[in-house]
């Protein structure tokens, strides 16, 4: 089967060597240009590992644009697989490989369609999410589901930790897909879109932390907002601080002050006043340590 691989994310690394292991290979790689690179906080050149491993090579910007439809049309692919492309793929696209096109999404779909899946997951307080792969179609992540594999979200799960459960998942089920798609033609299973739920896009400007809220709320947003993702931010005396770990720190009533507060300096870090009258300590952290009393501030 001659496969066209659609990635330029960790995820589709990981992916794309799976296949290579089974002995899937990809024959047509498409990519993004380096210069795009900022696209994705977690970008992966895979068009070294890709020439490596024998496969013709496109470099884009726009999945769907003329030129990179016309090359994959020129490779003939049997099947296209789409694991990290933040695009809609149009009916020309979708429709160029034999057997369609097939995408990946970090979700338990049909919940949680759209962008920036993995910290909403965790700002939402999700107990459970899947890795879910699905036929590609007009919609956003709305295509049957071919295959589907649940697990649970930790309390204390980080963005890095959830990613790493996805990549997993990926290194197991990349193959499983392939395999069903050549036996059968994976047709899928339809989703209920009466249970769908949509995620919307995430900045980095989005990290910028609430000190108004819940000391467990905020704990949960650095928790999601970091590595592989640019971190939780504040400003506190004029300055920059991108907050990368924290913990609780006291309970409500041992210290009184403004929210958003930094009450002490600890042997880790310093500790600060959240909305329910909590206060976290923050432990990992760039940029300088704001003076004791010092007022932080959403940017």
């Amino acid at each position: 089967m001659r496969i066209a691989f659609v990635g330029a994310v960790e995820g589709s690394r990981v992916a794309f060597d799976a296949l290579v292991e089974a002995g899937m290979t990809p024959s047509l790689l498409v990519t993004l240009a380096a210069d795009a690179s900022t696209r994705h906080s977690d970008f992966v050149d895979l068009s070294g590992p890709a020439r490596a491993a024998g496969a013709s090579v496109h470099l884009t910007k726009n999945i769907n644009a003329f030129d990179t439809v016309a090359w994959l049309e020129q490779g003939r692919p049997d099947l296209t697989l789409v694991i990290g492309w933040s695009q809609i793929c149009r009916a020309e696209f979708r429709s160029v490989a034999r057997l369609g096109s097939v995408g990946f999404h970090p979700a338990p779909l049909p919940r949680f369609r759209g962008r920036g899946v993995i910290p909403w997951t965790i700002i939402a307080n999700e107990r459970e999410t899947g890795s879910t792969f699905f036929r590609l179609d007009e919609g956003v992540d709305s295509g049957p589901v071919i295959l589907q594999k649940l697990f649970a979200v930790a309390q204390d799960e980080t963005a890095r930790s959830l990613y790493e459960k996805h990549k997993q998942a990926l290194r197991e089920m990349t193959p499983l897909v392939v395999s069903a798609i050549a036996r059968d033609n994976g047709v899928g299973v339809a989703q209920d879109d009466s249970l769908a739920s949509y995620c919307a896009k995430r900045s980095a400007d989005d990290g910028s932390i609430d000190w108004t809220q819940t000391a467990e709320a905020i704990l949960r947003f650095v928790r999601a907002v970091g590595d592989p993702y640019p971190g939780a931010f504040t400003v506190g005396e004029g300055s920059k601080i991108v907050v990368d770990k924290a913990r609780m720190f006291a309970e409500r009533g041992r210290y009184i002050g403004l929210t958003g507060q930094v009450q002490a300096h600890t042997d880790g870090g310093f500790a600060v006043l959240c909305g329910d009258g909590a206060t976290i300590e923050v432990t990992s952290w760039r940029g300088a340590r704001p003076k004791i009393h010092a007022k932080l501030v959403s940017a």
